[in-house]
């Protein structure tokens, strides 16, 4: 935008200079060249007098010498009678009149071309009422005297001009730009999580800013207020309904001590810990103010998180007598997700083949690593997913009775959250394989993420 301007006004500067300042050098062209004819004239008539009282030779000679033009040898006189005094640039018969026999006085002045510049001729009338012709010689020097030099001084004027145009055009686009920069800083600062940047509308800081600059300004911090305010109402309805749970919770836990001793007994009592400890963190994690609240760090070993989850359900899977295997946890796979988002992701996947399959479908999780990513991929032997774009979709899917539509868009989120993806396809095992590929590099560009957020996310393998 700041190279735009500087153009404009240097275009613009251009024109206008050019529309002045062209018919003006010309018109100093035309004046240096009307001041040699005059001054010509001037010497023309500075004869007058002599050739009214004598056209003896040696007094016009003498009276000749005593003029400027004639001292520099650029003035002859024609006599009538065809006598030439002074060097003549040329000859009487190619003057205006009747040549050797004289000039009537009809003959008027004028120019004529010769060699190295032009001769102004002027009749003059002498004594014994005859016409002589005199003859100022003017070189082209004359002509042009001056002419270049103001051409130099009109060419300074211009590129002073552009100079100047160009200095403010930058010193404006400069404010433009930087009152610009600022809004697109506070932008990605709101956008990465920031929400207390807010844009200088006031003060030394946002002097020189443009009036709609300012209004976009006013228009960004209203519009980040009302985020900070709609994200606190979301806390409070969080921390609200899962509050809510706290009773069911209790319940359950009572009853999963009275269960007594044994497998299943353990692994209800695990359960019900466990989702006393999620409730609770969602709680503690609602009531934190996002503006004041430390910065998380990012990370984890997905084989870790895989293998720890597939053990807590591997309990309801030898109940239900479902046939399982875990693949690729031989080595660590650090990806850059929290756990607790990763853990949950891998729990909507497993929960999905308990729910959507029958008792007794086998099921398979597999941990692919390579240089920029770390794949996790979750098969089972069931029907598959009859339409995958849909079922990715957030809200969208129909699960049955308990199903929200939720636990494919809560993966697919955390997979894009690094530059990654989800995939639906079809299994080894001949039911439905969900990928969850994670970018493990942190440089993740945003536009790229809107492309994928917004183009194909489901490929069909």
């Amino acid at each position: 935008m700041r190279w735009a301007m500087v153009k404009a006004a240097i275009a613009g500067t251009v024109m206008v200079a050019l529309a002045f300042l062209i018919p003006l050098g010309l018109m100093v062209q035309q004046t240096a060249r009307d001041r040699a004819f005059t001054a010509a004239e001037r010497q023309a008539a500075a004869l007058g007098p002599a050739l009214a009282i004598t056209t003896d030779q040696q007094a016009v000679a003498k009276a000749m010498a005593s003029t400027d033009a004639g001292s520099r040898d650029r003035l002859a006189v024609h006599l009538p009678g065809g006598v030439t005094v002074g060097s003549a640039r040329t000859d009487n018969d190619q003057l205006p009149g009747t040549g050797n026999q004289g000039w009537t006085r009809t003959v008027r002045a004028g120019t004529a071309r010769v060699d190295g510049g032009y001769v102004l001729l002027q009749p003059v009338a002498v004594d014994g009422g005859g016409i002589a012709m005199v003859e100022v010689y003017v070189p082209d020097t004359d002509l042009s005297r001056g002419v270049g030099t103001a051409w130099l001084v009109l060419s300074g004027v211009a590129l002073a001009l552009v100079a100047v145009s160009v200095a403010v055009a930058d010193r404006m686009g400069t404010r433009i730009i930087r009152s610009a920069r600022r809004l697109a800083t506070a932008a990605r600062s709101l956008g990465s999580g920031n929400l207390s940047v807010r844009v200088p509308v006031e003060g030394r800081e946002a002097a020189g800013a443009p009036e709609e600059l300012r209004e976009a300004a006013y228009a960004f911090n209203a519009m980040a207020d009302r985020v900070v305010h709609l994200l606190a109402a979301e806390r409070e309805l969080a921390a609200d309904l899962s509050h809510r749970l706290r009773t069911p919770l209790t319940v359950l836990r009572l009853n999963a001590a009275a269960l007594g001793e044994g497998d299943a007994a353990d692994a209800t009592r695990h359960a019900v810990s466990q989702l006393e400890r999620e409730v609770d963190q969602i709680i503690r994690t609602a009531r934190r103010d996002p503006v004041d609240a430390p910065p998380v760090a990012l990370g984890c070993d997905a084989v870790e998180v895989v293998r720890d989850r597939v053990a807590f359900w591997s309990a309801l899977a030898e109940d239900e007598g479902r046939p399982w295997q875990l693949a690729g946890d031989d080595a660590p796979a650090p990806v850059p997700v929290q756990r607790g988002d990763l853990a949950a992701a891998v729990d909507a996947l497993l929960g999905n083949v308990f729910r959507h399959t029958a008792v007794g479908t086998p099921f398979a999780v597999d941990v692919v690593a390579t240089e920029d990513t770390v794949a996790v991929l979750v098969g089972d032997g069931g029907p598959g997913i009859t339409d995958p774009a849909t079922a990715i979709r957030r809200g969208a899917g129909h699960g049955g009775e308990g199903s929200t539509g939720l636990g494919l868009d809560i993966v697919r989120k955390l997979a894009e959250g690094t530059g990654g993806e989800v995939r639906l396809g079809r299994s080894a095992l001949g039911g439905a394989e969900v990928t969850v590929r994670i970018n493990t590099r942190t440089e993740v560009e945003l536009p790229r993420q809107q492309r994928r957020r917004t183009g194909r996310l489901i490929r069909k393998d």
